[in-house]
């Protein structure tokens, strides 16, 4: 029998330990080549872990566990690479020929969760039938049948779990015997149950330290201005079919941004500058961060040298780069190195709001919804498409008069794009 180990692979020399949050596979299940494994969540990233050969896992560590960079988190039995389908599960027992009970599974092939239940509830896993693949009792199984057991004795329930493992066999009279959820557990509350836990995760964790860090070190001043998107909106709306056909992508509004921004900061380059400690690092390149909101948290992949790409490239960069984010494909260095942060807080609604820095930035720019409002042009009151813009920077680095100038270029750079192309 050849053994070969999984181990968590290097992340990145900053990162040295994550939590394995989720397994895609259960214990004794036979992996193709480069299936995934396993979800590992750090405090900058999360990844997935892959099968490098085909084999039978045995998992050694629960998911929720916190682990090392290199530890050994499974095993593969290359031996048995071929005996069952990829990624299928080899079934706990084989019932004999003409039977029809489920199998009984014994606490050996039983899955990290599982396992855990059956230790913290007391479930015998092997008195109760199975709904998992094979007759494998699974969490659900446990945890129905540890509420039943909970049940009060004048209350008359079945023993066994249903096929679905649903809710609907814990008995109404027992909501306070529901099972609690475990820091490490994913499961959704217990029916009745007015409160659950689960553990926070290192990206948020880190999300908060940094943005606690950020108002901790830095003199932070928010100013503000309001842009017209007519012109914008104008020149999307002629171009667009055009534009799709050429480069199999629309026209955002984040590209005009980006090239406003990086208009901007070459006219007020102190905004593109940064502390490190007693002296200021002046950048002169123009790496974009674009913040992208996932299920995991807010997330900054950089677009590299803006300045150099094209609006269809731009748009291709962020395209991509928020696909990985969401994904959880994202790399460490897709986040890292950026000069200035942009955050569309517009796509939820957000009306106005003030953007904390992305250490060590000096400056973010908030956008916002686009809201058809009243305003005078030429002594006349019209109807235009506004958009509220916040620029947060450092105090101790940029001055007002500065970033109000910042904020007048994006602004005249949006409601007249021409001026991008002359550079004025």
């Amino acid at each position: 029998m050849a053994l070969i180990e999984v181990k968590i692979p290097p992340l990145g020399e900053s990162i040295s330990s994550g939590i394995l949050a989720k397994w895609h596979v259960a214990d004794g299940d036979t992996v193709r080549k480069d299936q995934p494994l396993f979800e590992l969540e750090t405090d900058k990233i999360t990844s997935e872990g892959t099968a490098e050969v085909a084999g039978r896992i045995s998992l050694r560590v629960a998911p929720g566990t916190e682990v090392k960079i290199g530890q050994v988190v499974a095993t593969l039995n290359t031996a048995v690479a071929t005996a069952a389908p990829a990624g299928g599960a080899a079934p706990a027992s084989v019932p004999a020929a003409g039977s029809t009970a489920a199998p009984k599974t014994p606490v050996a092939p039983l899955s990290p969760a599982a396992r855990r239940v059956a230790e913290e509830t007391g479930v015998d896993p092997a008195s109760i039938p199975g709904s998992g693949k094979g007759g494998r009792v699974t969490k659900g199984d446990l945890l129905a049948a540890a509420a039943v057991a909970a049940a009060p004795a004048s209350v008359s329930a079945p023993v066994s779990a249903p096929a679905a493992a649903t809710p609907t066999a814990v008995p109404a009279a027992a909501p306070a015997a529901a099972p609690t959820v475990t820091a490490a557990s994913a499961s959704p509350a217990a029916p009745g149950a007015r409160q659950s836990r689960r553990r926070l995760s290192p990206l948020r964790k880190r999300i908060a330290e940094r943005l606690v860090q950020a108002q901790h070190e830095a003199a932070m001043l928010t100013t503000f201005n309001e842009v017209d998107m007519s012109a914008v909106m104008a020149l999307r709306a002629r171009y667009q079919d055009e534009f799709v056909k050429r480069h199999g992508l629309k026209l955002g509004f984040m590209s005009f941004f980006t090239k406003a921004v990086v208009h901007a900061l070459r006219e007020v380059p102190t905004i593109n500058a940064q502390f490190a400690g007693d002296e200021v690092v002046q950048n002169h390149f123009f790496d974009v961060g674009v913040a992208v909101s996932t299920e995991k948290g807010l997330m900054v992949p950089v677009i590299r040298n803006a300045d150099q790409l094209s609006m269809a490239g731009i748009e291709q960069a962020i395209a991509d780069a928020a696909k990985k984010a969401r994904d959880g494909k994202i790399a460490l260095s897709d986040l890292e190195g950026g000069v200035f942060t942009i955050t569309n807080g517009g796509i939820f609604g957000s009306m106005l709001s003030t953007p904390i820095l992305n250490s060590p930035q000096s400056g973010i720019l908030g956008l916002h919804a686009i809201n058809e409002r009243p305003v005078a042009v030429a002594g006349q009151v019209v109807i235009r498409p506004m958009m509220y813009l916040a620029l947060s920077y450092d105090h101790r680095l940029v001055d007002g008069r500065e970033a109000v100038t910042f904020l007048v270029k994006v602004k005249q750079a949006i409601e007249d794009p021409s001026r991008l192309l002359l550079a004025l």
